[in-house]
């Protein structure tokens, strides 16, 4: 029931944010709250950790750009092939990379991701290479509504972010998602009990991807374009620290870690401009540059202090003072 709550307080803080906020903006914190949830239901509730979500992530974003630009496809379809593009991505990698656990799959999703990474830096024609891909139209949602608008947008990612977000939920605590977390805990003993365990993992890697892919596609679309920041081993870095900041494992954590690391970005690359244009003093874009090692800092806090993450140090306090 708290849970229940909870998350309708969050959902009628979401619908009234974009009156109060900058639209866009806040599309975008959803779309990387999206992307860490997506990454925490392989790591968080399966147990494995990739390297190469930014595969997904950007790629299903070059796809949805040059479905919406190129191949004049409308809203929906252009969403549907970046998602299938990241599906069909993540089961050739995940296919490859399951065959390894530990360090050794990290090693291998990250491997593959970079191969990626170069496919689109070489392959300008689809990506725009190093000029990225622009222009990118938001078309009409079912052929009626414009979503030009950044507040119509805004309300179109926010209930195609729920509807996802729901899906993890109920993936979670599905007879499937438990049979995800005892591989976790226990995967020895999961085969014993003769469960299919490499067929769970790929299955849970394929559904991860599609979802980060969901994610990238609604940011290209957001933004009106792509670049191959999405698709460099940084974004993979920058998925895992909102997913260890927020807390993995919860349902929460991913959400709230995103909204933090994407929030401080911003916040400190404004600052910098600001005091640059301000003083003349071009120094001062330094601040902007140092968004690195402040999320670095962080993370380092976090491991030291808050090892469950934020929301899990939140969650087993208040186990602790329920009574016996």
């Amino acid at each position: 029931m708290n849970k229940q709550i909870g998350y309708g307080l969050a959902l009628l803080a979401a619908l009234a944010a974009p009156y109060v906020g900058y639209p866009v903006f806040l599309m975008k914190l959803l779309c990387f709250a999206l992307f860490a949830s997506a990454f925490n239901l392989l790591i968080g509730f399966t147990g494995l950790l990739s390297f190469g979500h930014a595969a997904f992530f950007g790629m299903a974003g070059y796809v949805t750009g040059n479905a919406l630009k190129s191949w004049g496809l409308p809203f929906e379809l252009g969403i549907v092939a970046g998602i299938v593009a990241a599906g069909l991505i993540g089961l050739v990698i995940g296919g490859l990379a399951i065959r390894r656990s530990g360090i050794y799959f990290s090693m291998i999703t990250l491997a593959l991701a970079q191969m990626v990474y170069f496919g689109a830096l070489r392959y300008t024609a689809f990506t725009g290479g190093e000029d990225g891909l622009q222009g990118v139209p938001r078309g009409r949602l079912l052929g009626v509504l414009d979503l030009s608008s950044d507040l119509a947008l805004y309300f179109v990612v926010l209930a195609i972010a729920v509807a996802a977000f729901a899906l993890i939920v109920r993936t979670v605590h599905s007879p499937f998602g438990q049979v995800l977390k005892a591989i976790k805990e226990n995967e020895p003993r999961a085969i014993s009990l003769g469960y299919d365990v490499d067929r769970y993992k790929l299955m849970a890697f394929v559904l991860s991807a599609a979802l980060a892919g969901l994610a990238g596609a609604l940011k290209t679309i957001v933004l009106g374009f792509e670049t191959l920041t999405d698709v460099h081993w940084s974004m993979s870095g920058l998925v895992i620290l909102m997913t260890l900041v927020g807390g993995m494992g919860t349902l929460a954590g991913p959400l709230l870690g995103a909204i933090l690391i994407i929030a401080l970005e911003n916040k400190l690359g404004d600052v910098g401009t600001m005091l640059a244009t301000g003083t003349g003093i071009e120094w001062f874009n330094t601040l902007g540059e140092a968004v690195s090692m402040v999320t670095g800092l962080i993370f380092v806090a976090c491991v030291l202090l808050f090892r469950r993450g934020i929301v899990g140090e939140i969650v087993a306090a208040l186990g602790r003072r329920k009574p016996a």
